[in-house]
């Protein structure tokens, strides 16, 4: 096999996938996430219909690749939350969330010659019944626009919850890499 190629642009999974100390490169997977979106079904459908489609455009374009592609939903019920984009849909997001549970759901799939493997990986996090000053302090801080829930646990985020139930917390950021690392080993790719 030639080139661990990760089909994302997220600062935050390339970061935890640096960690697995092997070569790999980035590429955008281009695919057109919101008609997905608006195409409905369920949370746990559409991460792993985007996981599929992000990993399936760049094998296309690199066959002889190892391709990850991965998606991500924060949702509260049966509803998925958005990157927010803005310091106000954060703020209004964050208040959405305050004491209550919501999942964390993460979907992979890798694209080799052989085949696609593919996985997911739901967390459940109780946030804190946070005031609306500790909300404006957070999204202030950390300015977590770019990240569905509207928090970024890795950071100062970790302060919202109560607690947070899952297999890897590695997930949480975007890349289950207890799953990934093994999933990789299995279809040939050397890890130390």
């Amino acid at each position: 096999m030639t080139g661990l190629i990760l089909g994302s642009t997220s600062v935050y999974r390339r970061a935890l996938m640096e960690r697995l100390q092997v070569p790999f490169t980035v590429a955008a997977p281009d695919v057109k996430e919101d008609d997905v979106k608006q195409a409905g079904g369920n949370p746990l459908a559409i991460v792993q219909e985007l996981a599929r489609q992000k990993a399936t455009a760049v094998f296309d374009r690199h066959k002889s690749g190892v391709v990850i592609g991965c998606d991500q939903a924060a949702c509260i019920d049966s509803r998925m939350l958005d990157k927010p984009g803005t310091a106000g849909k954060a703020m209004e997001q964050l208040r959405e969330l305050r004491g209550k549970e919501h999942r964390l759901i993460t979907a992979v799939a890798i694209a080799h010659a052989d085949g696609l493997v593919e996985f997911t990986d739901t967390t459940r996090l109780v946030m804190r019944d946070l005031t609306d000053g500790e909300i404006e302090r957070y999204v202030t801080a950390e300015q977590p626009l770019d990240c569905a829930g509207s928090y970024k646990i890795e950071g100062l985020g970790i302060t919202l919850f109560e607690r947070v139930d899952g297999r890897d917390h590695t997930a949480i950021m975007g890349l289950p890499m207890l799953q990934l690392s093994a999933e990789l080993r299995d279809i040939g790719v050397l890890l130390p």
